[in-house]
């Protein structure tokens, strides 16, 4: 970013906590964006701040990649409805409150690189925690074959297995995924479906500039803390101490054990595919770069960083 730029940032443009209508946290979480680890962090917050609670309803939720109207309007009132000073956590596509005219919580979200978010799953989904959790809720399920559970990513990839096809512009998915990051930003639009579409990537880019306090990232986890204690500070006050007093438990919620190594050529590979995932990842680090600097402007003209 040219100097220039940087002196035109500022807080107030950059920060969308003050056009919410109401003092709700609405943290719609994609999958395998480190969301668990967010929730660890808002346990301590919430015994931390007297005046914060949260909303556990929506982690029981089943999770869908789309919602009718009907569903859509149920989830945005049961939201509208909750107490000021709740933090409330699903995985949910974005929710357009104004076109139910409910009032407008405050949003955030959670972005990854792409291609990691994508080997996390695949990982995650054959470990012991969240199948141990599936035959909790379903005893008779069907058990996979040992071989499924031994599955390598790079094989997978190399071998053309459908599970490791990512086929950009395609709506139905061989194995069900959540490779679209996008998506979750994007709504339930059938023009977010297909995926890695530039057209669903321009919506998610749209409706973050407009409407998400912050989307973070815990691949830049100081950046990230400073800028949701600044910029929603009713529900982040006290955000880094209580990460540095409880760093085991929140970096190891949820934290799988099993990730064998993946060689640089398959992510290569995949990334061709990824090319307008990539386009909104980036687009999110950047904004998020761009809210912390506005916050330390005085310190780079101190230095003479800005011209």
């Amino acid at each position: 970013m040219r100097p220039v730029e940087l002196k035109r940032l500022s807080v107030e443009r950059l920060n969308n906590t003050r056009d919410a209508e109401i003092d709700v946290l609405f943290f719609n979480r994609a999958a395998k964006v480190g969301s668990e680890a967010i929730l660890e962090l808002f346990n301590a917050l919430e015994n931390y701040n007297d005046d914060l609670v949260v909303e556990r309803t929506g982690l029981q939720q089943s999770v869908f990649r789309q919602l009718n109207r009907t569903k859509q309007r149920e989830a945005a009132e049961f939201i509208a409805d909750l107490e000021e000073g709740t933090f409330y956590i699903e995985h949910i596509n974005w929710l357009d409150f104004e076109d139910f005219d409910l009032p407008k919580p405050i949003y955030m979200g959670m972005v990854r690189d792409p291609i990691e978010r994508v080997i996390s799953w695949f990982y995650y989904v054959r470990g012991s925690y969240k199948n141990a959790i599936e035959y909790r809720k379903f005893p008779n399920k069907r058990i996979r074959p040992a071989a499924w559970y031994k599955k390598n990513f790079n094989d997978c990839v190399r071998s053309g297995d459908p599970e490791c096809q990512y086929v950009p512009h395609t709506v139905k998915d061989a194995v069900p995924n959540f490779k679209r990051q996008s998506l979750f930003f994007c709504g339930h639009h059938d023009d977010c479906l297909p995926f890695n579409s530039p057209a669903a990537v321009q919506m998610a880019k749209e409706h973050v500039e407009r409407d998400y306090a912050v989307v973070g990232s815990w691949e830049e986890t100081n950046i990230t803390l400073t800028v949701l204690e600044q910029y929603i500070p009713r529900f982040f006050r006290g955000a880094k101490l209580m990460f540095e007093m409880h760093n085991d438990r929140i970096t190891n919620r949820n934290k799988n054990k099993r990730k064998p190594f993946i060689e640089p050529e398959v992510k290569q590979l995949l990334k061709a595919n990824f090319t307008s995932e990539y386009e909104f990842y980036h687009f999110c680090k950047q904004r998020l770069y761009k809210q912390y600097l506005a916050l330390h402007l005085h310190e780079l003209e101190a230095r003479g960083l800005l011209v």
